[in-house]
């Protein structure tokens, strides 16, 4: 265990319990910074870091002036550069959090940073709530809207698409995607931790863009998270692929609250693909600490309702940072089929058998909410996608809830003025999602 580390070594909590299934999927490249009062701060790949290409000599030789006895002759070598601007580099067994307060004090903060991980499970790190089981037929709630969406594209990068689900769920019909696996052991079925997460996010996405074209990606597979380099190279890959909006229910907190360097360097691509839109979830940690990428001004980023419709999710992010707030609390949509073992409380340790179905909180579906109205939009006014969300984040600043912020609701494209969108004839759930 590194010596920044140590600081964090407590008891199993919720925290705990999440941190450890993604450092099993990581292995020992896993890393973990805390603060000195035990909090996390955030979360990173050992061995590696991101260096601003311009810094690249200078930053080899400090290392080699600095380096602690024990980390002499280890190898410091360049990869293949990430992105136009930034590499990433091996630093052996170095103490990365030591080795970046060298470089800030040599060469300035934002020089170089961590390889973070980005999880569907931010830094709390885990959706707000593990899914809840519902009565058997419950529909989508908040359901399918009347605008279609026709001929736009949603990429949702995130933990797949579960088999059957396209055909299972009318309003998924159409989908597509990399498989989410489920465990299958002798004709019984697990759902496993994350499972079902992209599926749940693009029936989300769906039920406001009934005719959208919606493909969800395997990229959060390692225990719903992925290295900040690994991220920025899929959605590079993405952009070739030519979407109207990319979902991205996930992010994390970083070093020092500076923007992902990795990101960054990805801006100098992303600003060339004309009328895309990012939306980023702002995390599950009720905190006004920037969450990222969902804190760039780039990004429309996304905190959660709460189920009343009149506060914010008492889970949710929050600040400045924030663009708008979306039902994220209790929303109910397409799930796997199996048995859930709950590892975190209230019910740690029972079981829940799921039939394709499930009650999910948590800003990583407040962001797919506001990613489909943006594509329903586009159908409606001919607007690209920049230009959907440009009005949707002013129509949400004319409805904003006091002490809250700028809201969007279910269905409500621009069309209603100050009036929520259920008063112009859409139909939902009694979860509150929709209030008159």
């Amino acid at each position: 265990m590194e010596s920044s580390e140590t600081a964090g070594e407590r008891a199993l909590t919720k925290l705990q319990i999440q941190l450890d299934l993604i450092a099993e999927a990581f292995g020992e490249s896993f890393g973990r910074k805390f603060f000195d009062d035990g909090t996390l701060d955030y979360l990173y790949v050992r061995g590696v870091i991101l260096v601003r290409d311009a810094y690249v000599a200078e930053v080899a030789r400090l290392l080699e002036e600095d380096d602690e006895p024990e980390e002499r002759g280890q190898e410091f070598v360049p990869a293949v550069g990430l992105l136009p601007g930034v590499s990433l580099f091996s630093v052996g067994g170095r103490d990365v959090p030591r080795l970046l307060d060298k470089i800030d004090a040599r060469l300035g903060e934002g020089v170089a940073s961590p390889d973070h991980i980005l999880s569907i499970t931010p830094v709390f790190p885990c959706p707000a709530t593990e899914p809840e089981g519902v009565v058997d037929g419950a529909l989508p709630d908040p359901g399918p809207c009347p605008g279609s969406g026709s001929g736009t594209f949603i990429y949702v990068a995130d933990t797949g698409l579960l088999d059957g689900a396209a055909a299972h769920h009318s309003w998924l019909a159409g989908v597509t995607g990399t498989k989410d696996p489920l465990d299958v052991q002798g004709g019984v079925t697990r759902i496993p931790e994350y499972a079902g997460h992209g599926t749940f996010i693009a029936g989300v996405a769906r039920c406001m863009a009934p005719a959208a074209r919606v493909v969800v990606t395997r990229d959060f597979d390692k225990a719903g998270a992925i290295s900040e380099h690994m991220l920025v190279q899929r959605l590079r890959e993405a952009l070739r692929l030519a979407p109207d909006v990319i979902n991205l229910s996930a992010g994390g907190t970083t070093r020092k609250d500076l923007p992902l360097l990795g990101m960054e360097a990805f801006w100098e691509i992303y600003r060339h693909s004309k009328g895309l839109v990012l939306v980023a979830s702002a995390g599950n940690n009720s905190s006004r600490r920037p969450f990222w990428p969902a804190a760039f001004p780039q990004v429309v980023g996304v905190g959660a309702l709460a189920a009343n419709g009149r506060a914010r999710a008492y889970f949710s992010d929050h600040g400045p940072w924030v663009d708008v707030y979306a039902p994220g609390e209790d929303l109910v949509n397409a799930y796997a089929t199996g048995t859930y073992q709950y590892r975190e409380p209230p019910h740690i340790g029972s079981h829940h058998h799921f039939d394709g179905m499930a009650r999910w909180s948590g800003t990583s579906f407040s962001a797919p909410l506001v990613a489909g109205l943006i594509a329903a939009r586009i159908t409606r006014t001919g607007e690209n996608g920049r230009q959907a969300a440009s009005s949707l984040l002013a129509q949400a600043r004319a409805q904003h809830v006091p002490g809250v912020g700028p809201v969007l609701w279910p269905c409500d494209t621009g069309d209603c003025g100050d009036r929520l969108a259920c008063c112009c004839g859409s139909r939902h759930g009694a979860a509150g999602h929709c209030r008159c």
